[in-house]
This record gives C-alpha cells, sequence and structure tokens, in this order.
C-alpha cells in the first residue's frame, strides 16, 4: 500500500484509508510499548520497586512534549494521550506487582 501525504488526498476515501494505515501502526507501537512494561513490573518486582515512578512519568511527559512541538502538534494534545496512557500502565503494573506479591505471601 503506498504511503499518501495528507495534500495527496483526493478524497474523503484516500483521507480515510490514511488514517486507518496510521491507527494501525499506532496500536503496532503501543503493542510493542506494553511488552517494556510488561518487562518492568517484572524487574521492578525483583527489584522491591513501586510501580509508579514519578520522575520518570515526568521526563516522559517532558520529551513527548518537546517531541510534539518538533514536529508542530500540540503539546497538550500529545501530554493528555501520555497521561491518560500512562496512567492505565501505571495500574496495570500496580495490579501485576500486587497479585505476585500476594501469591507470594500465599506459599510463605
Amino acid at each position: 500500500m503506498s504511503v499518501r501525504r495528507p495534500e495527496e488526498c483526493a478524497n474523503m476515501t484516500e483521507v480515510r484509508a490514511e488514517i486507518d494505515r496510521i491507527d494501525a501502526a499506532l496500536v503496532d507501537l503501543i503493542a510493542e510499548r506494553f511488552g517494556y512494561v510488561e518487562r518492568a513490573w517484572q524487574l521492578k518486582l525483583a527489584a522491591k520497586q513501586e510501580a509508579n515512578v514519578p520522575w520518570r512519568n515526568q521526563q516522559v511527559i517532558d520529551r513527548v512534549r518537546a517531541r510534539a512541538e518538533q514536529r508542530g502538534l500540540p503539546p497538550d494534545l500529545c501530554e493528555a494521550l501520555w497521561r491518560q496512557m500512562i496512567g492505565w500502565f501505571i495500574q496495570y503494573e500496580e495490579e501485576k506487582l500486587r497479585s505476585q506479591l500476594e501469591a507470594k505471601a500465599k506459599e510463605s
């Protein structure tokens, strides 16, 4: 499938096809990111660390905002999206850590 730049789209069918292509790529990238989150909670469990690392969360947000500005995107939009994603991933890690700790406590 050839990629069309926005100005090359002649009609809404072409615009929608490009949006669908990008959405699929975004899901693939989020799936890749999820793999690292999955590994993160495992490493945090072994190191007895918390799921939420506020300084790291802010570092990610700062980088996302800077990247958005470089690309001509509204930084507030990207920050809102990332804060939602980070919040979900933290909750996921907390649930994983809690279930593992509870399972270890039952074994003791």
